[in-house]
């Protein structure tokens, strides 16, 4: 299966209240849209492209080593024009998966379960229920439960607005189908734009089935547009690093005063680390470790039987075995 993968990152993001574009805002240091693309790269036979627009020569040329093709947004006209932008790129048997620049937590296995339910007879789409839809499209069911639309909120009834199932955004259909409905797409809307959820009317006019699946969480499709968003996602990501970290054996003494911001090469056994530590950068850790509170660690390697006190920096360092720091 050919996948060609667009992400959708030319919003401006007023709501940041800042003058750098919105993707460029970091969750655990490293740009929203970088956590949407190495997802993305863990799809076998992958062709990433972004969409760009809002401060987009800044966005690439922080971003531009990306292994992907960037394609300019000139006008904002919604999600269905920035789609459209890249549709000449894609074939008529391919599957196109559509992501966002400002949803970093996705999962990769969200997605592959999202692609398995695409086939030439069906579109596939992410949803999540949540008790508070407010910002959502709903997604519009049949008496039979069928999918039959997605109803963005401004364009909402009162009976619609009752619905708790929001759409993500986020969908896979085969590129055949996708060129069709995008050129029939209309911005005969309350925002006057382009809406890619349009698509989904015409799917189910076409006589396709449109398959779903849920996110595990809200916060997993949960988009940036704000500070408190963002602070918000940066620990639950936090939180899911130091969930990680305790079932490879590593005692915290608190999950939630743990920050990485990098990776781990190696991890060893019986590590014990105290509150407020900081990893940044690639780092090393060997077995029987002890790190004490308020300490920052980056690009370290840290051998076997390291004690390390309390307040201490470590930069770009080995520390040999045995040996004893602070």
């Amino acid at each position: 299966m050919s996948i060609k993968t667009i992400i959708l990152a030319a919003g401006q993001g007023t709501r940041m209240r800042s003058s750098r574009p919105k993707v460029l805002h970091e969750i655990a240091d490293k740009a929203l849209l970088q956590h949407v693309y190495e997802t993305s790269l863990a799809l076998p036979d992958n062709k990433v492209y972004i969409i760009y627009g809002h401060g987009g020569e800044t966005v690439k040329q922080t971003l531009g080593h990306f292994e992907a093709a960037w394609i300019e947004q000139r006008l904002q006209l919604g999600t269905g024009h920035a789609v459209q932008q890249a549709i000449h790129h894609v074939e008529d048997g391919d599957t196109v998966l559509v992501l966002y620049g400002d949803v970093p937590l996705l999962k990769i296995r969200t997605i592959q379960t999202l692609l398995k339910k695409v086939s030439a007879t069906s579109l596939a789409l992410l949803t999540v229920t949540l008790d508070d839809p407010t910002g959502y499209g709903r997604i519009v069911r049949d008496k039979d439960h069928a999918v039959i639309k997605i109803v963005e909120q401004k364009d909402a009834n009162e009976a619609e607005l009752q619905i708790n199932e929001g759409n993500t955004g986020i969908l896979a259909c085969k590129g055949k189908q996708l060129k069709n409905w995008l050129s029939r797409l209309s911005n005969d809307n309350a925002q006057s734009e382009y809406y890619l959820t349009d698509i989904i009317e015409m799917a189910v006019d076409d006589g396709l089935s449109i398959e779903t699946t849920q996110a595990n969480s809200a916060d997993e499709v949960l988009g940036v547009n704000n500070r408190n968003q963002l602070a918000h996602l940066e620990r639950v990501y936090q939180l899911e690093q130091a969930q990680m970290l305790m079932e490879k054996g590593i005692t915290l003494r608190d999950p939630n005063r743990i920050d990485v911001r990098g990776e781990f090469t190696d991890l060893g056994q019986d590590i014990d680390i105290d509150v407020n530590v900081i990893f940044e950068g690639v780092n090393s850790i060997g077995s029987n470790v002890k790190i004490g509170p308020n300490c920052l660690i980056k690009n370290a390697v840290i051998a076997d039987g390291v004690e390390i006190l309390a307040n201490c920096v470590i930069e770009d360092a080995k520390v040999g075995a045995d040996s004893r720091i602070g």
